[in-house]
């Protein structure tokens, strides 16, 4: 073969592989993309405003479902959620979190206003009458229930401990599960930001 030929056949092997289709993006959660589920919700916010996901176009939308006397799982997610948007700089202000009670009889809004934006002060909580949350709670998947009761107001809430993560878009692609790093998270936020 000559040297022009091996040359030809180079340039035909490289525009080739320029010309192959990008590779979907490398998320590390749980990327569930097309889902027919958790595709709305209608909750009033710690503020008193009536808010729908449509409220949060042109932002990623991270969902997470807990109760304010939770001893670990929900103190911790929202933890590593602030951590992840103190990573993402200015992008930050292009998330929105969203905790949802799972205890509206404890978790009234003073206490939603006091409990979740002290975690990062753009976050939201949010609740809905106990009809409501059973209805939402069906429509996103999310299992709960009341254990280790003790009194009227003294027990835990076992649940789902997943994020459910909204591209800018409103279209549901990942399931962030419990115990992701901030690293993990900020960078599954990154690739919604920037790929959407």
């Amino acid at each position: 073969m000559t040297r022009g030929l091996i040359s030809a056949f180079a340039l035909a092997v490289f525009g080739l592989v320029g010309c192959q289709p990008a590779a979907p993006p490398a998320f590390q959660a749980t990327d569930i993309t097309g889902a027919t589920f958790a595709r709305d919700f209608r909750l009033t916010d710690h503020n008193g405003a009536v808010r729908t996901l449509a409220d949060f176009k042109g932002k990623a939308v991270a969902v997470f479902f807990g109760y304010i006397h939770c001893p670990d799982v929900c103190p911790t997610t929202l933890s590593d959620f602030s951590a992840a948007l103190k990573q993402l700089g200015p992008q930050a202000e292009q998330v929105q979190v969203i905790f949802v009670t799972l205890d509206p009889q404890r978790d009234t809004p003073d206490v939603l206003k006091q409990f979740v934006p002290a975690f990062n002060p753009t976050f939201l909580g949010m609740f809905a009458d106990a009809e409501g949350l059973r209805q939402l709670a069906r429509e996103y998947k999310v299992v709960y229930q009341k254990t280790s009761v003790k009194g009227a107001d003294d027990y835990l809430i076992d649940h789902s401990a997943g994020t459910y993560l909204y591209d800018p878009q409103g279209r549901l692609r990942l399931l962030m599960p419990y115990g992701s790093s901030p690293e993990t998270i900020a960078h599954d936020l990154k690739i919604l930001l920037t790929s959407s």
